[in-house]
């Protein structure tokens, strides 16, 4: 069943792909915790706060900001679910380029998260299986 992305139900089934792959999955040598604000969101009050975390080796994606983070990003939610669920490092640098996310915190670090994260079979296969579950 597909669910909008960021939305509480996407979150839940999101965390349940990563969770199948928990042990097999390598750890995230770069620790980087950041906070994401996306707007114009098709569901509630067009706002969502979310994060990422890899402070535990892992990528941890929840909903509600991080009291201590690295940056904060800010972007609309189509380009939001193009970065985070299509994955694509080329749309990521274009949107950052023509300023469709705005980054207050260390830049530097959440580019060096795009190299760090593990390129496996693996993390494309729970990649595939989270957008099969993304509106």
């Amino acid at each position: 069943m597909a669910h909008l992305f960021l939305s509480p139900e996407w979150m839940v089934a999101a965390r349940a792909i990563r969770e199948k792959y928990r042990d097999q999955a390598p750890k995230v040598a770069v620790v980087v915790r950041f906070n994401l604000v996306a707007t114009n969101v098709p569901f509630g009050n067009g706002i969502v706060n979310s994060h990422m975390d890899t402070s535990s080796g892992e990528v941890v994606m929840d909903l509600g900001h991080l009291d201590s983070v690295d940056a904060t990003l800010t972007t609309d939610y189509v380009t939001a679910r193009s970065i985070f669920v299509e994955q694509d490092p080329q749309k990521a640098m274009e949107a950052f380029l023509m300023g469709k996310v705005k980054v207050e915190g260390d830049v530097l670090k959440l580019m060096a998260m795009q190299t760090a994260l593990p390129q496996t079979e693996l993390g494309v296969v729970v990649a595939e299986e989270i957008r099969s579950i993304t509106e």
